[in-house]
């Protein structure tokens, strides 16, 4: 019953500190600069490690399904459909949104608690700024705009990387990787994929500034909680991909 009491707790300090984060901006221009920053720092600093990421993994996943899927009753498109279907309708949307979980929220619990233990948040609501709306709204704006760029930068260099795999190999020519790529592609596994790093983007940033805002304690803490953002933000990205999985069919 503690725990459950302490999850009701927190999860309603978590939508009033929403709700006050949704409140009209008192400076646009202000504003707007904060989110390009924030999109510089939470979007384009991580396209690098998407991008290593996906062409490793991609490369690694028709090497593994080359490997595993050798017999002659298949037919050779069957490897580029595959690896289109994994990598479009989970890696790039679910396991891409892990990676940032570790990276961005880790970034922004750490930040706003740095600015909460040293007493800036407590500064600027002094001079009568809404510290909600001006810290945290522009972090969520970022990663739900440039997450999904990430998405798709990872598909298609996932994509490249699995021919890069299958020319390894020598088993698979780009003739039938290519024809299985193509082969009934559907714009809704586009729109699948779109929608899960959207919602994932709300959770990674929400969390970790729910996590770093309401931090109480010294730098010990701010560990701690970076950690909890996280933690967090994977389970409820796990438990999101289930939801919205067993939605979309």
């Amino acid at each position: 019953m503690g725990a459950l009491k302490r999850f009701i707790t927190a999860f309603g300090q978590y939508l009033l500190l929403m709700k006050d984060a949704c409140k009209k901006p008192q400076n646009w221009k202000v504003f707007s600069r904060r989110i390009i920053f924030e999109m510089k720092a939470l979007g384009v600093d991580s396209i690098v490690i998407v991008l290593i990421i996906s062409i490793f993994v991609g490369a690694a996943v028709v090497m593994q399904i080359l490997l595993n899927l050798d017999n002659p009753m298949y037919p050779k498109w069957i490897y580029g459909f595959v690896s289109r279907k994994a990598m479009m309708l989970e890696f790039s949307p679910t396991i891409i949104s892990l990676i940032l979980a570790g990276k961005c929220a880790s970034r922004i619990a750490s930040e706003l608690g740095t600015q909460r233990i040293t007493e800036q948040i407590d500064a600027l609501e002094i001079m009568g700024v809404n510290t909600a709306s001006y810290l945290i709204m522009p972090k969520i704006l970022a990663c739900v705009i440039f997450f999904p760029i990430l998405a798709v930068q990872s598909i298609f260099v996932a994509l490249i990387g699995g021919a890069l795999g299958g020319l390894l190999l020598g088993t698979l020519t780009m003739f039938d990787y290519v024809e299985g790529l193509r082969l009934e592609f559907e714009m809704g596994d586009l729109w699948y994929a779109m929608v899960k790093i959207i919602v994932n983007a709300v959770i990674i940033s929400t969390v970790s500034c729910f996590r770093g805002y309401t931090i109480k304690g010294g730098s010990v803490e701010v560990g701690q909680q970076s950690t909890k953002a996280v933690v967090q933000s994977s389970i409820v990205i796990m438990i999101f991909n289930i939801l919205i999985t067993e939605l979309f069919n």
